[in-house]
């Protein structure tokens, strides 16, 4: 495996708590405090009004859906995703806020089904149930084998990046940081000895200070990703102290931006050969049959795959798997709404320099405007396992087969 690329899977937010929690096979305790809900399982009747009813319990494995089938197919050497939802059974709902995620610790296999490597931490909802239902969450999480980062007991645990083993040495290491605007409070800082998030600002310093952490850790053949939770929830323009702040890293040294918080996609850049994704929206929620924000379409989802030079992190490809979220699970997407996602990501992400087109068996490969498949001067650079992994069978699934 020597020399071969890194493959990294990499999705927006897994948010298994609230109403996708009450139809797993141990649903905690329903209760809301929101302007519109007050029991967690009229989601779940939303959600069936609009795509029909939900077996209940569903399996674990049920809200991934068809996604296992990518995952397993593609084999990634590393899976990194945002969990968004407390782990607990603690009652205590964080004060100031509009909406509480929680999910039952009994019902971990959920997020553990998919194998993750790492979940990131650092978001608007891991303090839904204060510093109490934190513990919690980071003991379960503990428990069920998962590693998690971006949350701990003080700030030198909660900015401790995650390190991952690669097949040909070295390891991905995963710093997660929020910020302010994607709705985290600034009082869920994990401080010297206060329990919390990794909280930064978008500040020049902010950037060098978390440089400084990565080069403290790094070690020979290591690559490092940032996992950040910023930003609004909708819309597709990228505020420029983001694109600072994602270069200044990667001029730092930080191999690829993983950036989550969108309800949707966001557009993606390649700076300097590496890869920023701005908003890798939704990948698991709850959000089904809730009106607003239609044209967005935010039942679509994308599943993420980078093959990263070792050593280097430079991105040698970009797939990306088109998804649709009916009856709280994955299906595959139809072929148009893919060229949606393709023509959408397109447009909004030609300022930044880079264009997505649709393949034949319905996956999107990222291509630099003037160039080919996105690499260092967009050079055709393809990883034999992104361009094979899914060879002999389509990932499109038409809408008229969902039950």
């Amino acid at each position: 495996m020597a020399g071969a690329p890194v493959l990294l899977f990499a999705c927006g937010d897994v948010m298994t708590g609230r109403g996708v929690d009450q139809v797993l096979p141990h649903p905690g305790d329903p209760r809301l405090r929101e302007a519109c809900a007050v029991d967690a399982r009229e989601y779940v009747r939303l959600a069936e009004r609009a795509s029909g009813p939900i077996p209940r319990p569903v399996s674990f494995a049920w809200p991934w859906g068809d996604a296992m089938q990518v995952l397993d197919a593609m084999a990634p050497d590393v899976r990194l995703i945002n969990l968004e939802t407390a782990v607990t059974r603690h009652a205590g709902f964080a004060p100031g806020k509009a909406v509480h995620y929680r999910m039952s610790p009994r019902n971990l296999p959920c997020v553990a089904a998919a194998r993750p490597d790492v979940c990131s931490l650092a978001n608007n909802h891991v303090l839904d149930f204060g510093r109490a239902g934190l513990a919690e969450t980071l003991a379960a999480l503990a428990r069920a084998g998962l590693t998690a980062a971006g949350g701990g007991e003080n700030a030198a645990a909660a900015w401790q990046p995650a390190a991952v083993p690669l097949p040909g040495g070295g390891r991905l290491l995963v710093f997660s940081c929020g910020t302010a605007d994607s709705g985290i409070p600034p009082s869920w800082a994990a401080g010297a000895a206060r329990p919390g998030v990794s909280f930064l600002g978008l500040s020049d310093a902010a950037a060098d200070a978390l440089i400084a952490r990565a080069e403290a850790a790094r070690q020979d053949g290591d690559l490092v990703v940032v996992s950040i939770h910023w930003g609004s929830n909708w819309g597709y323009g990228v505020p420029s102290e983001q694109v600072r702040f994602a270069h200044r890293l990667i001029d730092g040294g930080i191999s690829l931006i993983h950036g989550h918080s969108s309800h949707h996609p966001r557009p993606v850049e390649v700076y300097r050969g590496r890869l920023i994704l701005y908003g890798c929206g939704d990948c698991i929620d709850d959000y089904e049959g809730i009106g607003g924000y239609e044209e967005f379409r935010d039942e679509l989802r994308l599943l993420y795959f980078a093959s990263l030079t070792p050593g280097t992190g430079t991105l040698q490809a970009l797939r990306m798997v088109p998804m649709l979220a009916r009856k709280m699970r994955l299906w595959h997407a139809s072929a148009a709404d893919g060229r949606w996602l393709a023509a959408t990501l397109s447009r909004t992400s030609l300022r930044l320099g880079t264009h997505v087109e649709q393949l034949p068996d319905g996956t999107l490969v990222l291509h630099t405007v003037g160039g080919d498949q996105a690499g260092p001067a967009g050079a055709v650079t393809s990883s034999d396992r992104i361009s094979n992994g899914l060879t002999g069978s389509s990932l499109v699934q038409r809408r008229g087969t969902l039950p």
